[in-house]
């Protein structure tokens, strides 16, 4: 593609990755479509449910948007009302764009609205879905007006089949998530950790798995140093890690995870119970960037389908909890392996798994649309 395309992208915040790790490839994928030339704005409604929260985390919610704002300092990021006054103001800020680009965690009146300009300025719209909802809710997204976008980008091939096979959308792509390398890469640091874990309770999602995958092993890891990043947890959740013995860190800035990262041993990866069966195969964001960030990684049970990584070498998949406290036992003890399990992960995000590789798919569903 050798012209200059006018793409705008609505996304629930921007500025605020609290509860919100969609923020993390959305900020990568634009940076990067904009160092390829193109002009990208950036759509976020004031008072967004993220940003809110964020900001109650005081020193360090507004330390968080100060380093957002000097990290990314080429986003062009607008802000709506979400009211009467929206229409007016979307029908001005979209003339003459050429695809926009609606992210699934936006009010489903923005989004009708958006879709009722499309017929009066004649651009291209593709809705954007990085959630589980399509399989567990699907009488929600179908609250989307879904036959009136041009294509669905979904981020596995299971949700990609529910919009064409469930759902009846004729053009829908495959667009997986994928690593900012520009800001997760490795860094040197002193180990201070041995298990780090990053993410958030989720909504009684993953309890369960919480419980048999990191508060169950860590009886057998006494006298290792367990931690965990994340918000939403109950107090019930927050004792029993206490009780654990696992420090519980709260809120950690996505842009200060990979420091986090690299001073630790192993970090793992607990997946929400929906991408463990049904939609087998869909990584969430933290796989890519701990890759990313070159830290040994140990998994709950969740299956590559779509052959993205290469298990056994990237990263170790357990069955249950015991072989978890066994897994993560033996990386620590083995300087060797972690190196070697590092390299190779980091290697197949650098080859396959940048936000510039999702750029230029992009820039291709583009292409293949007509702009």
């Amino acid at each position: 593609m050798n012209h200059t395309l006018k793409l705008r992208f609505f996304a629930h915040s921007w500025v605020s990755d609290w509860n919100h790790g969609n923020a993390h490839f959305l900020r990568g994928l634009v940076r990067e479509l904009i160092r390829l030339g193109h002009e990208v704005r950036c759509y976020e409604q004031y008072g967004a449910w993220s940003l809110a929260n964020l900001l109650q985390e005081d020193k360090r919610g507004n330390d968080a948007v100060k380093q957002f704002w000097r990290t990314f300092p080429e986003l062009d990021i607008r802000f709506y009302h979400n009211d009467d006054r929206f229409l007016d103001f979307a029908r001005e800020e979209l003339r003459g764009a050429d695809v926009i680009i609606v992210h699934e965690w936006n009010p489903p009146e923005v989004v009708r609205a958006i879709v009722e300009l499309k017929r009066e300025l004649g651009f291209h719209v593709l809705f954007h879905d990085t959630h589980h909802r399509a399989y567990s809710n699907p009488k929600e997204m179908l609250r989307m007006p879904l036959s009136e976008f041009d294509g669905v980008l979904a981020f596995g091939a299971a949700i990609r089949r529910i919009y064409r096979e469930g759902f009846g959308v004729q053009k829908a792509w495959t667009f997986h998530e994928a690593a900012d390398t520009s800001n997760f890469h490795p860094v040197e640091a002193e180990k201070t950790t041995d298990v780090i874990w990053v993410g958030n309770w989720g909504d009684e999602e993953r309890s369960q798995e919480l419980q048999e995958f990191l508060i169950g092993p860590s009886a057998a890891l006494s006298g290792h140093k367990i931690a965990v990043h994340g918000v939403r947890y109950p107090e019930k959740g927050r004792q029993k890690l206490a009780s654990s013995g696992i420090e519980f860190r709260g809120y950690l800035p996505n842009l200060r995870a990979p420091r986090v990262y690299a001073e630790s041993l192993v970090t793992i990866h607990v997946p929400r119970r929906q991408y463990a069966n049904g939609l087998s195969g869909v990584p969430t964001i933290r796989v890519f960037e701990a890759l990313a960030c070159g830290i040994p990684l140990v998994c709950a049970p969740w299956t590559d389908i779509e052959g993205l990584f290469r298990p056994g070498d990237d990263y170790v998949c357990v069955p249950d909890g015991q072989a978890m406290a066994s897994e993560l036992k033996q990386i620590i003890s083995d300087p060797a392996a972690r190196r070697q399990m590092a390299a190779n992960g980091l290697e197949t995000i650098r080859a396959r798994h940048t936000c510039a590789h999702r750029a230029q798919q992009l820039l291709d569903i583009c292409e293949e649309l007509g702009k």
